[in-house]
C-alpha cells in the first residue's frame, strides 16, 4: 500500500517536534513541550497535528520517530545496572581506556566513570588470538559467572572477549549460556561491533547493554500508546541517518544514540539539495544545544569515532559536532569576569525568563527578546507568549553582574558569545577537516537557528543561508525523508598490495547477508561497500567507498585523495586495509510539499538591534510570503516554530516549496 499520510516525531531536550504530510502535499507542523516520559509528549504532539489537519490519527499510514532516550541515559549516567563478562586478565580494560587525554597539560582532568563498576565485571578463562581459539570456553564456569551476575541484580550484560571480532566462537558460547540462564538482555561484541581495538569494542558493547533496557521499556510504552491512538508502529531513526524497525532497534539499541541530530541533517540535505551549492553546513540550534554537520556532493558526512560523555562509540553515525549553546542556554559570568553562555540550560520547565513560567536565569532566548528578534507578535513553539519584561529583568541582572551598561549591552554580549561558540563548531567540521567554509552554504533550522544563522555566516565569510520552510521542526521532517539503512563491519587487516581478493569478496558477501537480514523489502535494497584504510604505521583510518568488485588500485587512489583532503598531503608508503564495511539502503522518496503563500502580511514593526545599528524593522508572517517573493533586510519573518532574522546587509528569495534562500549583499552568484 502506498504511504500517503506520513508522520514524523522528533523529541528534543526542550520541545517535541511533529510533522504531518498528506497526499496532496500539505505539510502541517506542531511543537509541544518535551515530557519526562517522552512518549506522553509524542502522543500530545500527534493529537495536536492531527487535529490541525482535521484527520483521525488512525488515518496515518506511516510513523517515524527519533528520540533522546539512549543519549540521555549516556549523558546522565541513567541507564541499566550493567554487568560485563570478559577474558581473564582483561577485567579493567573498560577503566584503563587509552592514554590520550583531551588536554595534555591539565593535571586535574578525570576520566569518565565506567558504566560498569568493577564489582560487576567478571572474567572467564578462555583465550583466542587473531589466528584462532586457543582455549575453549568452560560452560560450567560461565554458568557459575551467571550465578554471580544474578546476585548483583544486574539488568543487562555485555560480553566482550579478546579477539572475538575475528573468532567469535567462545563469545557465542558465553552469550548462549547467559541468555539461557539469565532473564536479562545480553549484548555480545561480535554482534554489536565486529571490529578490532579492545577498548573501543568493549566500550561500545557496554553502552549497548547499558541503554537496551531503557530503550526497550520506552519503545514498549510508545508502541502501546501508538496502538491506542490507532497509529502504526513507529520506525526508528538511527544515528547513521537511516531508519529501522522497532525489533531491529531493540537488538541494536546503541544505534539510536544521536538519532534526532541525524534526522535534522537528513532533512537539511533533502530541502537544500535543489539550491546550487557545492556543499552545505547544517546548523541546528535548538533549546539545549547546537548541532553542526557537513554535506558534500549530496553525501552526508559519517563517522565511526564518536564520543558521548567522554566514552567512545564506534557504531556508524552522522558526523555531528555539538556545542552547549541553544536558545535555553544560560548566560553567566565566570571567575575571571568573562561572559559565558552554556552549557547549562533552562530547559522547557521553567525555561527562559521570557516564557513566563517562573524562570529567572538569563538565556540566549531572553537576549533575542531584548534585541528585538523575538517580540510580542512571536508565538514560541506555537503556544507560548513572550514576557518581554521578564527577559529585560533577567538581562539587567546579568548586566549588573558583568559590569555592563544595561540589558541591551548584556543581550548583545550573550548573542555574540553564543554565535562565537557556534562558529567554532562550524570551523571544526570545515577548516579542521580541510574545507574552506566560504565555499559552503549554511542550512539553518531548529527553533533558534534561523535567528542566528546570518550573523554566524558573517563571521565565517559564508555568503548563503538556506532556511527550509519547516525549519523549526526540520528533524521531524527529515524523518519523513530518511532511507532505511543497516550497517555491518568486519576487521580484515592486510597490506593492500598483498590482499587476497577472494577473501575480501567472501567477507563482503557475508556482510551483505548480515545487513540484509534486517531489511523489510530486500528487493528494493542496495548494498553499498566501504573500506577503512591507513598508511602502514598509522594509528587511525579513513573510510572510502569500495567498488562492487573489489579493486585494490581503485581503493588505493580513493584513499590517497581522502588523506590529502583531510591532512593536506599523501605518502608513497604502503597502505593497510583494516576493516571492510557494508550498508544495506532502501531509498524512500521525500514527501511532496506544496506551497502557495500569498500577499505578504505585515504583522508589526519594532525596534531591532543589529550589529550595524538599531533599525525600525518590519515583522512579517512567513507563511504569507508568496513563492518567488523577495525579502530585503532588515526584516523579521515569524512562524509558529521559529523566527528568521534577516540583517540589513542580507536579502532573500522564497522558493517554490517555501524554502527561503538568503544571500549576503543580495549577491545571486
Amino acid at each position: 500500500m502506498s504511504r500517503t499520510v506520513r508522520l514524523g516525531v522528533d523529541v528534543g531536550g526542550t520541545f517535541t517536534d511533529v510533522v504531518l504530510s498528506t497526499a496532496s502535499g500539505t505539510l502541517l507542523t506542531a511543537k509541544v513541550p518535551t515530557t519526562d516520559d517522552q512518549s506522553v509528549g509524542v502522543v500530545a504532539g500527534i493529537e495536536k497535528v492531527c487535529a490541525d489537519a482535521g484527520i483521525d490519527p488512525g488515518d496515518v499510514d506511516s510513523f517515524t520517530h527519533a528520540m533522546t532516550v539512549s543519549v540521555n541515559a549516556l549523558l546522565e549516567d541513567d541507564g541499566a545496572e550493567t554487568a560485563l563478562v570478559t577474558t581473564e586478565g582483561f577485567r579493567d580494560v573498560l577503566e584503563i581506556g587509552r592514554q590520550t587525554r583531551p588536554d595534555l597539560y591539565d593535571i586535574t582532568v578525570e576520566k569518565p566513570t565506567p558504566l560498569v563498576p568493577r564489582r560487576r565485571r567478571f572474567e572467564v578463562s578462555e583465550r583466542a588470538t587473531v589466528d584462532g581459539v586457543q582455549r575453549a570456553v568452560d560452560e560450567q564456569e560461565v554458568s557459575a559467572v551467571a550465578d554471580e551476575i544474578r546476585a548483583t541484580d544486574a539488568e543487562s550484560v555485555a560480553v566482550c572477549l579478546l579477539h572475538a571480532y575475528q573468532h567469535p566462537e567462545n563469545e557465542q558460547a558465553v552469550a548462549a549460556v547467559l541468555r539461557d540462564e539469565l532473564d536479562v538482555p545480553v549484548s555480545a561484541s561480535h554482534e554489536v561491533l565486529a571490529e578490532f581495538r579492545e577498548y573501543e569494542r568493549t566500550a561500545t558493547t557496554v553502552a549497548d547493554a547499558y541503554v537496551t533496557p531503557v530503550i526497550d521499556a520506552y519503545l514498549g510504552r510508545l508502541e502501546e500508546r501508538a496502538d491506542e491512538l490507532g497509529v502504526p508502529a513507529p520506525r526508528i531513526m538511527q544515528a547513521n541517518g537511516g531508519i529501522a524497525s522497532v525489533e531491529t532497534v531493540r537488538r541494536h539499541a546503541v544505534t539510536t544514540a544521536m538519532s534526532g541530530p541525524a534526522a535534522g541533517v537528513v532533512g537539511a540535505a533533502e530541502t537544500a539539495g535543489p539550491v546550487a551549492l557545492d556543499g552545505l553546513v547544517t546548523f541546528d540550534m535548538g533549546g539545549t544545544s547546537s548541532d553542526v554537520s557537513l554535506v558534500r556532493d549530496g553525501e552526508i558526512a559519517q563517522t565511526t569515532d564518536a564520543e558521548i560523555n567522554g566514552r567512545p562509540l564506534k557504531t556508524p553515525m552522522v558526523d555531528v559536532e555539538t556545542v552547549g549553546a541553544g536558545g535555553g542556554s544560560i548566560a553567566w559570568v565566570d571567575a575571571g569576569d568573562a561572559l559565558r553562555v552554556g552549557p547549562k540550560s533552562a530547559g522547557s520547565d521553567p525555561g527562559p525568563a521570557c516564557y513566563g513560567r517562573g524562570g529567572t536565569a538569563p538565556t540566549v532566548t531572553d537576549a533575542n527578546v531584548v534585541l528585538g528578534y523575538i517580540g510580542a507578535s512571536s508565538a514560541l513553539g506555537g503556544e507560548l507568549s513572550v514576557d518581554e519584561s521578564a527577559a529585560e529583568e533577567a538581562l539587567s541582572s546579568l548586566a549588573a553582574e558583568a559590569g555592563l551598561d544595561d540589558a541591551r549591552h548584556a543581550a548583545r554580549g550573550v548573542y555574540s558569545v553564543a554565535n562565537a561558540n557556534m562558529s567554532r563548531a562550524i570551523r571544526s567540521v570545515t577548516v579542521e577537516r580541510g574545507y574552506d567554509p566560504r565555499e559552503f552554504g549554511i542550512v539553518a533550522f531548529g527553533g533558534a537557528g534561523p535567528m542566528h544563522a546570518a550573523a554566524v555566516a558573517d563571521t565565517l565569510g559564508i555568503q548563503t543561508v538556506v532556511v527550509p520552510r519547516a525549519c523549526g521542526v526540520l528533524s521531524a521532517y527529515g524523518l519523513l525523508a530518511a532511507d532505511e539503512r543497516h550497517d555491518s563491519v568486519r576487521t580484515l587487516r592486510s597490506r593492500l598490495d598483498a590482499v587476497a581478493t577472494t577473501a575480501i569478496e567472501r567477507a563482503y558477501d557475508e556482510l551483505a547477508s548480515d545487513v540484509l537480514e534486517d531489511v523489510l523489502d530486500t528487493e528494493s535494497a542496495v548494498v553499498r561497500r566501504a573500506a577503512d584504510l591507513r598508511y602502514v604505521g598509522q594509528s587511525f583510518e579513513l573510510t572510502v567507498p569500495a567498488p562492487d568488485q573489489f579493486d585494490a588500485d581503485v581503493v588505493a587512489r580513493r584513499f590517497h585523495e581522502a588523506h590529502e583532503q583531510a591532512y593536506g598531503y599523501r605518502l608513497a608508503d604502503p597502505i593497510e586495509l583494516v576493516n571492510v564495511r557494508s550498508s544495506a539502503v532502501v531509498e524512500r522518496d521525500a514527501p511532496p510539499v506544496s506551497y502557495e503563500g500569498g500577499d505578504a502580511v505585515r504583522k508589526a514593526s519594532r525596534e531591532v538591534r543589529f550589529e550595524a545599528g538599531t533599525f525600525e524593522t518590519p515583522v512579517f508572517d512567513r507563511e504569507s510570503l508568496a513563492a518567488h517573493a523577495d525579502v530585503t533586510g532588515p526584516a523579521i519573518l515569524e512562524q509558529d516554530e521559529s523566527t528568521v532574522v534577516v540583517p540589513p546587509a542580507w536579502r532573500g528569495t522564497v522558493g517554490g516549496d517555501g524554502t527561503l534562500v538568503l544571500r549576503r549583499g543580495g549577491d545571486d552568484e
